[in-house]
């Protein structure tokens, strides 16, 4: 977290395990870069970021690191006017649709997790 940004951002610990998990340290270089925009700027515009679409992506943002030319997509929620979360990292839809849904599942089991 840096502490001179506008916005806060906090890291579930599993989306902390799974960023951890990418081999390439480019990516893993590429989503800092994304968070330190988001710590700065707050909700970020495209192609930084999107609305996942459906249904079982409500309320979720999907980051955007290399503006959409990174294969990662951390995933977020604004919990109030200053914090942001993480609460999933998983690879982008189009390269592994199956992967990027059962992120979106964790994104939302760990931020209902959360709010109990």
């Amino acid at each position: 977290m840096n502490q001179t940004a506008g916005f806060i951002v906090l890291w579930h610990p599993g989306a902390l395990l799974e960023r951890d998990a990418i081999k390439d340290v480019r990516e893993r270089v590429a989503i800092e870069h994304v968070i330190e925009k988001l710590e700065q700027i707050g909700r970020l515009p495209s192609p930084h970021s999107s609305a996942v679409q459906g249904k079982a992506g409500q309320g979720l943002r999907e980051l955007r690191p290399r503006s959409g030319k990174s294969r990662w997509r951390p995933l977020c929620r604004q919990i109030d006017a200053t914090t942001f979360v993480i609460l999933a990292v998983g690879p982008e839809a189009q390269i592994n649709r199956v992967g990027f849904d059962q992120a979106v599942s964790n994104a939302q089991r760990r931020f209902s997790e959360l709010e109990q």
